[in-house]
């Protein structure tokens, strides 16, 4: 899958995410971008997951009709995040484009 990460995404977690192609909203030049825009630029270059750690992303936008899935990391700090990966390599096998799926941590 092409995942991208928003800006507050550990980086670290690219490293687990084998079989992914797996780029950041910095390297992208997006890092800036509101989260609409954000998500229209993901899917015009043809991103199927953002990977974030932004609560309220999904109250924000309306995902409907969207090509996207969404996978929300509850919390921001690598050495929490790692102990999660298990979890969150499952949300990005399972989420379908327009869902949000949220990684308890």
């Amino acid at each position: 899958m092409k995942i991208l990460f928003d800006h507050g995404t550990p980086a670290p977690l690219r490293q687990n995410l084998a079989g992914h192609t797996v780029d950041r909203s910095a390297e992208k030049g997006w890092e800036l971008l509101e989260n609409g825009e954000l998500i229209l630029k993901a899917e015009e270059a043809g991103y199927e997951i953002i990977v974030t750690t932004d609560q309220n992303m999904r109250y924000q936008q309306n995902l409907a009709s969207s090509q996207l899935a969404i996978i929300v990391l509850m919390a921001t700090a690598w050495p929490r995040v790692q102990y999660r990966t298990e979890e969150i390599l499952e949300a990005i096998e399972e989420v379908r484009p327009g869902q949000v799926r949220e990684v308890p941590i």
